[in-house]
């Protein structure tokens, strides 16, 4: 069975209670289970993993690689916008990477339309809340 890796940002175990009008009232759990359902549904296996810690989500990218995982599918939050650190971490997989945010980061602040993944990952979807973990995981295992 293909394995799956979903990197959940800082600040998403506050999904829920943080900005309603960006995020909507689903929680990180919600999410996860629906990826998980899906996966199910597709034939692949969702690990999710979540922190606030830049450095342990590195560790857990490099983890990744060591564990020869399928696909990533992360969102970063707000370090997808400035983190060269975890997008150095990203370059290190060999595996399809799609990037996701739940608000269409294009039509938000303008320090959000930057990615500092866009150049090494798969591609990137954005702005239709919940459900672009879902297309992310859909067009992961379509890039399988």
């Amino acid at each position: 069975m293909k394995k799956i890796l979903m990197l959940h940002g800082i600040n998403h175990n506050m999904f829920g209670k943080r900005d309603p009008v960006q995020y909507g009232t689903v929680t990180l759990a919600d999410i996860d289970a629906s990826l998980q359902a899906l996966g199910r549904e597709l034939g692949v296996a969702v690990d999710s993993y979540q922190t606030n810690h830049e450095g342990d989500m590195c560790l857990r990218i490099h983890q990744a690689f060591a564990d020869g995982v399928d696909a990533v599918l992360i969102n970063a939050g707000a370090w997808t916008h400035y983190s060269y650190g975890i997008r150095d971490a990203l370059a290190i997989l060999t595996c399809p990477v799609v990037e996701l945010h739940m608000s269409n980061i294009h039509a938000r602040e303008p320090f959000r339309h930057v990615s500092v993944f866009a150049d090494i990952v798969k591609g990137q979807i954005c702005g239709f809340g919940a459900d672009s973990y879902l297309l992310a995981l859909r067009a992961a295992v379509a890039a399988l």
